[in-house]
This record gives structure tokens, sequence and C-alpha cells, in this order.
């Protein structure tokens, strides 16, 4: 069974110093040793590396794209499926919903996946399942 992973549950794994970097390390490691085949967009993947590069430097963003991208189903964000997210993003008018979560709720629901590796609560609110606590 697939999960997604989102910018916030990923970030905390590559960041020694977030708060929940230990408890986000573990359950990445637990669903790859589960065989838990973890994906995401590349809208995630430009978040992340954004947000690493600002906050911390270009370190932990090789760390990000060697150790971490290779073990993550990366898929590319279609016309359509943009689109689809910045309607949502727009119908929901809540001005703390990204672009970003927005897209990947159009993902996982196109996906059938129920389950979200995150911290978000964005993504409970939408009807996903978190798998941090």
């Amino acid at each position: 069974m697939s999960v997604f992973a989102d910018t916030s549950s990923l970030y905390a794994a590559v960041v020694r110093s977030e708060e929940r970097h230990r408890e986000c390390l573990a359950l990445f490691e637990k669903l790859l040793i589960a065989g838990r085949v973890i994906q995401t967009t590349n809208y995630v993947v430009l978040e992340t590396t954004a947000l690493l590069q600002h906050r911390i430097g270009l370190d932990p963003v090789r760390d990000f794209d060697q150790r971490v991208l290779p073990l993550i189903n990366v898929h590319w964000v279609s016309s359509d499926l943009h689109q689809r997210g910045m309607r949502r993003l727009l119908r929901e008018n809540k001005r703390t919903l990204s672009l970003t979560d927005s897209v990947s709720f159009e993902f996982m629901e196109a996906a059938g996946l129920r389950d979200a590796f995150s911290l978000d609560r964005h993504f409970a609110d939408a009807g996903f399942r978190l798998l941090t606590r």
C-alpha cells in the first residue's frame, strides 16, 4: 500500500534540529522497511528543496537529493493536475492552504491514496489519515 509524503514530514526527517525529527525519520524508515511505496509530486520536491536551501543551505539539499529522493516515487504534475489543484485552492478559499497542498490532495484522490506522511493538519482536514501523531 502506498503513502503520500509531504514537505512537512520530509523536511523534519532531514533536519536534525527540527522538533519532530526523530519521529519523522523513524516513521520514514519504518515505511521503507514495511515495503510501503512512498509517493510524492515534484511540487513537494520543489517546496522541500526551497525550504532546505533557504533555511539551512545547500548541504541538506544535496542530502535530500542523494539520500532521500531515490527512495521515493516522484510524480510530475501535469497541466491538468495543476489546474485541478488551482481550482481546489480557490474553491477552499483558505489563505493558509497552499497550491502544493491542493495539488497533493488532488493527486492523492486520483491515485486512491488515503495515508499521508505529513505533519500538516490540512491533510487530515481534507479527509486523509496522518501517519504522524
